[in-house]
C-alpha cells in the first residue's frame, strides 16, 4: 500500500490509476485536513462487497466456516460439476 499527497497524485493521476488497476495496488491519497482517501480498483471493490455480502449473513458465515474446517481436517471431497454419460 502506497501513500501519496494530493498534489503529487493530481500531477501523476494516470500513472497512479494505472498502478491501482493494473497491479491491484491500494493507494492512499493524503490531504491537509486529514480526510484521506483510499483508492482501489473496481475489481477489488467488487470483491470486497461480495465478501461483505457472504459474511454478512449468519447462515452463510456458518456454512463457510464449516466448509473451511472440513477442508483443514482433510474431509473435503472432490466432485465433478457436470455428469457425463
Amino acid at each position: 500500500m502506497e501513500a501519496v499527497n494530493y498534489s503529487t497524485f493530481r500531477t501523476n493521476l494516470k500513472d497512479y490509476l494505472d498502478r491501482v488497476t493494473d497491479d491491484y495496488e491500494t493507494l492512499i491519497v493524503t490531504r491537509k485536513n486529514e480526510k484521506n482517501v483510499v483508492i482501489i480498483s473496481a475489481d477489488e471493490y467488487d470483491n470486497l462487497m461480495e465478501n461483505v455480502h457472504l459474511l454478512g449473513n449468519e447462515a452463510n458465515r456458518r456454512r463457510l466456516m464449516e466448509s473451511k474446517k472440513q477442508l483443514e481436517e482433510g474431509l473435503a471431497a472432490s466432485r465433478n460439476l457436470l455428469e457425463t454419460d
